[in-house]
């Protein structure tokens, strides 16, 4: 431990924490611009500047380390200063259409600038070039207000692997974008939205499809469905000043029939839908490997996340076999909804409009894949993330804290608390657990509260291993078989666990995979800023859902069931793999 002080105030910190963590410690706010918690600190925007007696010039509080006697003035004449200044220089080069950008109100550069009390631009003069892109289905870029904090690029470098984004140029002439100034889909972007999550300005947002949603609820020849995510619950109540982790799910329902749609479902219905394919696509798998002796391609990795899909596409397609033949669940959903609902209902599956709303950019990247059109045109016809639900449910006047809790609609609104773990990194592994092991012995998971801990939490890399016994006849040849599983988030572990793999290091038989940080509670578009206390938080809140439901396993869904009597005929059927089931090929990386 090391003695400072900080406002003339004695601190203790440990010894390499920097000055910026431990002035947070203690309840001192310093303002940042570039720093990511536990990801970057480089000091290159300047903000977080502090004045530390003897040094000759002002100090960046998130890359300077605290020291034996250091005394350190954070709001002192000098220092308000020097902030102002940047971020006056700052502001003289950014796009000043604050009025009409998605993050007016929402904007960490926006709150930066009342925070020092600037009123007025200081340096009026010459701007850079102004880049946008509007290439790709899931985001678009402005250049004009970037701020080159250089967020995006270390997300998408060091969390995930990608490096799609990068500094262009020098000087006057830098820009933040991909290689020689290319849009974002002539490159290998898995469109994830990370780098839209931890902008600080609106340089990167996901694409606004508010206006056909609207569109759509207004034809009266539509019927319009909307699905949500396990993981909106939990993040939603954001938008409208809950703290995070607040769970959300009946205002929720209600706000999305006041917005009129036809009929409220849960992705969580079809998350169900997808424990009982894939858990059965798996068991099949074991059972060919290991009765029939078959060269099958395990590890079997998870198809639930698109960002990883197009990740492993682009960078990992040896893998490409041992991918789920499932859809995702959102896929699954706009697929039962236009074919098994809307002949239940007596619709022409053209006259059923599906709307999804989720956590993830890259679902609106996925919804356009020609894979993904089985049913009528495209299964899911509109993405929305957390963020466009809460901007349409304020567009709509809805004062969302008076809300009623209401309830989700049948059939297709069932669900298990299986289902909303999906919203957790290693929820879809824990929900496969219970129903695998279910099925093969005829009992409950032997776990305390049937949560698998070793594969929760925020640990980049989790693994768990479940040894069968008395099994029931059908299964006998898994008795005494040690399953092996692993659970990654962020796509850098996603490299790590493929490498494992390959070089026999690891022997695995199913593997879980989540793009962002924490799964998809830590998505891509969901509310800013996600900081691994609000993932917790969100994590926390999803865990509670499960918890409090009388049915926590999805095989015990009714209506699951009914759908497959009625029409899904069962697990891997025909039907089911025309429906539910797809493919991937290998993309070219320029």
């Amino acid at each position: 431990m090391v003695k400072l002080t900080i406002n003339n105030m004695n601190v203790e910190a440990n010894e390499g924490d920097t000055v910026l963590a431990t002035a947070h410690k203690v309840g001192i706010k310093i303002p940042t611009l570039c720093y990511l918690e536990n990801v970057q600190a480089i000091g290159a925007c300047r903000v977080c500047l502090v004045e530390i007696a003897g040094a000759k010039a002002l100090s960046a509080a998130c890359v300077t380390p605290v020291a034996e006697g250091m005394k350190v003035e954070t709001n002192n004449k000098r220092v308000r200063d020097a902030r102002r200044a940047v971020m006056e220089l700052l502001l003289s080069d950014h796009g000043g259409d604050c009025q009409t950008c998605d993050r007016n109100a929402d904007c960490e550069f926006q709150g930066l600038a009342r925070e020092l009390g600037i009123r007025d631009i200081a340096f009026p003069g010459e701007k850079s070039k102004k880049y946008e892109d509007a290439s790709t289905p899931a985001l678009t870029r402005d250049s004009s207000k970037c701020v080159l904090c250089r967020r995006c690029v270390t997300v998408c470098t060091q969390v995930q692997n990608v490096g799609a984004l990068f500094p262009q140029n020098r000087g006057f002439k830098t820009v933040v974008g991909p290689a020689f100034c290319q849009n974002l889909d002539d490159v290998a972007c898995v469109q994830c939205g990370q780098c839209a999550a931890v902008c600080p300005v609106g340089a990167i947002s996901e694409r606004d499809d508010i206006a056909r949603v609207w569109e759509a609820i207004d034809d009266p020849n539509k019927f319009v469905v909307v699905e949500t995510a396990p993981a909106i619950r939990a993040a939603l109540g954001e938008c409208f000043g809950y703290p995070p982790g607040t769970l959300v799910t009946g205002k929720m329902a209600a706000a999305l029939r006041r917005l009129r749609f036809d009929a409220v479902f849960d992705t969580n219905f079809t998350a169900d839908l997808t424990i009982l394919e894939e858990g059965t696509e798996l068991l099949t798998r074991l059972k060919k490997a290991i009765v029939n002796k078959e060269k099958i391609p395990l590890p079997l990795f998870t198809s639930c996340c698109p960002g990883w899909i197009k990740f492993a596409e682009y960078f990992h397609p040896e893998v490409l076999p041992n991918l789920s033949t499932c859809k995702s669940p959102q896929q699954m959903f706009g697929a039962a909804a236009k074919t098994y609902y809307s002949k239940k209902i007596a619709k022409h599956p053209r006259d059923v409009f599906v709307v999804s709303v989720m956590p993830c950019t890259a679902k609106k990247f996925e919804a356009q894949r020609p894979e993904m059109h089985d049913s009528w045109n495209q299964d899911v016809d509109v993405v929305l993330t957390t963020r466009e639900l809460g901007h349409m449910i304020e567009q709509a006047g809805i004062d969302f804290k008076s809300l009623p809790d209401e309830k989700m609609d049948a059939p297709m609104g069932m669900s298990s608390g299986a289902a909303d773990i999906f919203a957790n990194t290693g929820g879809v592994m824990e929900a496969a657990l219970r129903t695998a092991y279910e099925i093969i012995t005829g009992r409950q998971i032997p776990f305390d509260g049937m949560h698998v801990r070793p594969i929760a939490g925020l640990t980049g890399i989790k693994q768990a291993s479940v040894k069968i016994t008395g099994t029931v006849p059908d299964w006998s040849f898994l008795e005494g078989v040690e399953v092996n599983v692993a659970v990654v988030h962020g796509l850098a572990n996603a490299n790590k666990i493929i490498e494992m793999n390959a070089s026999g290091k690891s022997n695995f038989h199913f593997i879980e995979v989540m793009t962002c940080p924490g799964g998809c509670i830590g998505g891509g578009g969901q509310p800013r800023l996600t900081t691994n206390d609000v993932r917790e938080k969100r994590m926390q809140a999803i865990f509670k859902e499960d918890e409090h439901k009388q049915m926590r396993k999805s095989h015990e869904n009714p209506e699951v069931k009914e759908a497959y009597e009625r029409f899904f005929t069962g697990p891997l059927s025909e039907q089911s793999h025309q429906f539910l089931h797809t493919h991937y090929t290998p993309r070219e990386r320029v």
